[in-house]
């Protein structure tokens, strides 16, 4: 699941903020196995491997989103603090 700064100042706040362990609280009870962070600055980007979230994955799982097309809906809920430049 990625995440994308949508302007370059955002970037080191969603690093700082949006961590793993994060991630994972977020989603406590939808996913059964650990998170994994990757960063991509190069596109102001993270992305986020939710283990045991899918059931096998889209062609294995018997879930309604079995692709987890939801999971990054439900990731842009999670509040993080942004100082708003005066």
């Amino acid at each position: 699941m990625g995440l994308i700064a949508l302007k370059p100042r955002y970037y080191p706040i969603l690093v700082e903020q949006v961590t793993a362990a994060r991630v994972a609280r977020h989603f406590q009870g939808m996913i059964t196995g650990t998170v994994e962070r990757y960063e991509l600055p190069n596109l102001l980007a993270l992305n986020f491997l939710l283990h045991g979230a899918l059931d096998g994955g889209g062609t294995m799982s018997l879930k309604t989103d079995a692709q987890g097309k939801v999971f990054s809906t439900a990731l842009l809920r999670l509040e993080i603090d942004i100082e708003v430049p005066r």
